[in-house]
C-alpha cells in the first residue's frame, strides 16, 4: 500500500505557524520578485484569487479584501518542508519526497490494520508538532495514491482530509470521477488529444480500446501509468539522487548596464552553485553563463537571450574555479550600454567528487577546497554566508523585489519569535 501526503496551502500554511493571526484570513503568497500569485489560503481562493496571477492585476481585489500579502520565504519553507519529511519517516523507512510539500510513503511489508487510524495519526502529529494541515491518499498504487489525495483535499468535510482506495469498487468510482487532466503526468497538450480521442476520464485512460492511442503518444510511459490506474504497482519508489545539472538564475530587479554590477550578480550564482556541488559531494566539469535583456524592449525580432557553454579543464566544486570561468564567458557575452533583465549559472557534467579523474598537468590549488571547507564551516554554524569572495557584494544577496518578506523564524537566530511574558 502506498500513500501521498500533501501540505494544504504549505506556502500559505508556513506563514500561519509563526502568525496564528492569519487563520481564517485571506492570505497569498507571491513568487520572486513579488511577481505573481503561487500560494492562496481556502478564503483568497473563495475570493476568486487565481493561481499564478501577477500581483498587480489582482492588487484591487487584493486591497477591497484585506488580503495579507506575503514575498516567498523559501529558508522557513524548507526547513519546514523538511521537519515534515522526518515526521513520515518515522511512520515508514520508504519516503520519497516527490516536492517541497509532497511525498510518497511505501508501507510495503507493514501490517496496518486501519489505514485512515494511521493516516489520522500522521495528521494529527504533523498538526500538532508543526501546526502544517495535511491530506493523505491511500492507494494500492502511486498513481492512485495521487487520485485518493485529491478527493481527500476535495471534500475535507467527508473525508477529514483522508481518502482510501482499497476496493476496486473505490478505484472505478474514483476514476470515472477524476478529469483526464487531473491524472498525474497528463498534461495541457496531451489532454486535448485526449479528449479527441474520447477519453475524458481517468477510467476513460484505462479502457483497453484506448491502450494502442496511448501507447502511441505517451510511449511506456502511459503504459506503465495506465497499470497503475489498474491497481497495478509498476513504479518504484525513486531513491534521492545527486543533481545532473545545478541551476542558479535570477532576474534582476532593474536592468542592469553595468559589467561590474552584472559581474558581481554572476559571481554570486556561481558561488551559490558550487555551494550546492559541495552539498552533495560531487564536481562539475562545464559551466554555462545565461544572460537575458527584456523581451519586451527588443525590437524587430531582435535576439534576447545569450549562452556560453566551457569545458573546465579539471572537475571543480570551488567557488574560485567556478566563477572564474564564468567571468571569462561574461565578458565574451557583455556589450557595452546593453541592459540585462536575468542571468545565470548552470553546472553540468556532473560527477562524484570521490570519482572525479586528475588530470597529469592541470590541476586545481588545492588551497581552495581548504578555503571552501572553512567558509562552509562558517555558514554552517550561522546560517548566513558571511564569507564571501572579494567580487561579491557583502551587504546583498539576491537584490530581489521582497516587499512583503517575514522572518525566518527558524534558520537565523536574529529573526527568532519573541515571546513577552507579563
Amino acid at each position: 500500500m502506498y500513500a501521498l501526503v500533501d501540505c494544504n496551502n504549505f506556502y500559505v500554511s508556513c506563514e500561519r505557524v509563526f502568525q496564528p493571526q492569519l487563520n481564517g484570513k485571506p492570505v497569498v503568497v507571491l513568487s520572486n520578485n513579488d511577481g505573481c500569485i503561487i500560494s492562496r489560503s481556502n478564503e483568497a481562493k473563495t475570493l476568486g484569487i487565481p493561481m499564478g496571477a501577477p500581483e498587480f492585476q489582482v492588487r484591487d481585489l487584493i486591497n477591497q479584501h484585506d488580503i495579507r500579502v506575503f514575498s516567498s520565504n523559501y529558508a522557513l519553507y524548507g526547513d519546514l518542508s523538511h521537519r515534515v519529511m522526518k515526521i513520515l519517516e518515522s511512520y515508514t523507512p520508504n519516503v520519497e519526497v516527490y516536492s517541497i510539500d509532497e511525498a510518497f510513503l511505501n508501507f510495503s511489508g507493514m501490517t496496518i490494520p486501519d489505514l485512515n487510524m494511521y493516516g489520522a495519526e500522521i495528521q494529527h502529529r504533523i498538526l500538532k508538532w508543526l501546526s502544517i494541515p495535511i491530506g493523505i491518499g491511500f492507494a494500492p498504487t502511486k498513481a492512485l495514491s495521487k487520485v485518493a489525495n485529491k478527493i481527500a483535499k476535495k471534500f475535507p468535510e467527508r473525508t477529514n482530509g483522508i481518502y482510501v482506495i482499497d476496493t476496486d469498487e473505490k478505484r472505478i468510482k474514483a476514476l470515472k470521477w477524476t478529469k483526464i487532466e487531473d491524472v498525474w503526468g497528463v498534461g495541457f497538450r496531451l489532454t486535448k488529444k485526449m479528449k479527441a480521442k474520447n477519453i475524458n476520464t481517468a477510467y476513460d485512460f484505462t479502457l483497453s480500446h484506448n491502450e494502442t492511442f496511448i501507447r502511441k503518444e505517451m510511449g511506456v510511459v502511459g503504459i506503465r501509468l495506465k497499470y497503475e490506474l489498474e491497481g497495478k504497482s509498476v513504479l518504484e519508489m525513486e531513491e534521492p539522487k545527486a543533481k545532473k545539472n545545478i541551476a542558479v538564475t535570477r532576474s534582476f530587479e532593474k536592468d542592469i548596464t553595468d559589467f561590474n554590477e552584472l559581474k558581481e550578480r554572476v559571481v554570486t550564482f556561481a558561488s551559490v552553485c558550487s555551494e550546492k556541488l559541495r552539498k552533495q559531494n560531487s564536481c562539475c566539469n562545464a559551466v554555462i553563463l545565461y544572460l537575458r535583456k527584456d523581451k519586451f524592449k527588443t525590437i524587430n525580432g531582435e535576439r534576447y537571450s545569450f549562452y556560453r557553454m566551457q569545458t573546465l579543464p579539471f572537475p571543480s566544486n570551488t567557488s574560485f574555479s567556478i566563477s572564474q570561468t564564468a567571468i571569462r564567458m561574461l565578458k565574451e557575452l557583455y556589450q557595452e550600454g546593453t541592459a540585462y533583465k536575468k542571468a545565470g549559472v548552470i553546472v553540468s557534467e556532473i560527477v562524484s567528487d570521490s570519482q572525479r579523474q586528475f588530470k597529469l598537468f592541470d590541476e586545481e590549488n588545492p588551497k581552495y577546497q581548504k578555503i571552501m571547507e572553512v567558509m562552509d564551516a562558517v555558514q554552517a554554524k550561522t546560517g548566513e554566508r558571511k564569507l564571501r569572495l572579494a567580487s561579491q557584494d557583502l551587504k546583498r544577496t539576491w537584490k530581489m523585489k521582497q516587499n512583503h518578506l517575514s522572518n525566518r523564524y527558524t534558520t537565523n537566530f536574529n529573526e527568532l519569535l519573541e515571546v513577552k511574558c507579563k
